[in-house]
Order: structure tokens, then sequence, then C-alpha cells
């Protein structure tokens, strides 16, 4: 069985588009219609990175309402020396880090719905099964250490080049390959059993 880093597909979106010039200085002049705008765009990202890392609903939603807080009241200090989105990545990771800190452990739970008809079982069991694998999968990256994790999500699921991750996560891009062949590895061990069933 071929295991996928792609295992909560419902919650990626294309990466966001550069934020628009405009839309960014009117942000910066105080224009609540232009954040609108900007978190339209944004939020779906911040959300999945957020989820990633934590793999708990709630907890993302938390984190996502943070990071917007913060790009409100920071949006003015934003001086162009690195790209907009590259920004927005920092500040997301490190409300993850505070918000890992300050939890301590994630736990993700999610109900099933039961089938409805005899004809709904074959799909109900195959659709348990993936969404099995998937929780697994999310625990196993939730094991992981903040560092790791972070380096992971923003390489497989954001779908970030490493020099872009050397540069949100504050490191060299040999770091950042460094970290993820450790994450990968630690992934296999712990996700081995997946392989063998």
């Amino acid at each position: 069985m071929a295991l996928t880093l792609t295992y909560a597909g419902r919650y990626q979106t294309p990466r966001a588009q550069h934020v628009d010039g405009e839309i960014l200085a009117a942000c910066q002049r105080g224009d609540v219609e232009a954040f609108r705008q900007l978190f339209e765009g944004y939020r779906t990202r911040v959300y999945s990175i957020a989820v990633h890392f934590s793999g708990d609903a709630a907890i993302a939603h938390d984190i996502t309402q943070q990071v917007f807080v913060t790009v409100y009241t920071s949006i003015g200090k934003f001086r162009h020396e690195a790209q907009f989105d590259t920004w927005l990545y920092r500040i997301v990771v490190n409300a993850c880090l505070h918000e890992h800190r300050r939890r301590k452990r994630f736990v993700p739970l999610e109900g099933i719905a039961e089938p409805r008809t005899d004809a709904d079982r074959q799909t109900f069991e195959d659709a348990f099964i993936r969404r099995e694998e998937a929780i697994a999968v999310r625990r196993a990256i939730a094991t992981l250490k903040p560092k790791l994790r972070l380096a992971l999500v923003l390489k497989h699921l954001e779908g970030l080049p490493y020099d872009e991750i050397a540069v949100v996560l504050n490191c060299s891009a040999g770091t950042v390959a460094s970290r993820l062949n450790r994450a990968r590895s630690a992934l296999a061990r712990k996700l081995a059993y997946l392989r063998s069933s």
C-alpha cells in the first residue's frame, strides 16, 4: 500500500497567489475592505497549515484567528523585504509553535457516519479504511518534533520550495533538507504497519 502525505486533500487548495500590491497598500492604510479581501485570499491556506500541523480543526481555527489578528495589527510594519506570503508563513509558523507550547499535546478526533443502506456499505468500508489511514498519518505527523513537522507540512502539504521554507523557518536550505529526511524516516518507521496490512 502506498502512503501519501496528501491525506487531507479536502483542506488543500492551490497555493495562494501573491497578494496584489494595491490591496496590500490599502491594508497598510487601514482599509478594512482590503483586509477582508486579504483574509479571503489567504484564510484557507493559513487554516491548511494550522490543521496539518495541529491535527485538530478547533486548534487550527484558533491559530487561524490569531494569525489574522497579528497580520491586522502588524501589517503596517511589513516593509516588502520579503514576499508577503513568506512574511505571512512566518507568522503562521510562529503561531503554530506558540499554540504547541501552550497546549503541549494535539489529539485529532473526528466522527464517522454509519452507512444508510447495504448498497453504501462497500463505499463506506473503503472510505472508512482511507479515513483510518488518514487519521494514522495525522497522528504520526503530530508526534514529530515541531521543527520536523513544520518542514514536512510546508514542503509536502503546502508545496513551498526549499529556499522559501528556509526563509520561513529562519534556517539554511541544508537544514530544511535534513529536517525533511528525519521527518520522513520517522514517519516511515511509525507507519510501517500500514504497508503490511
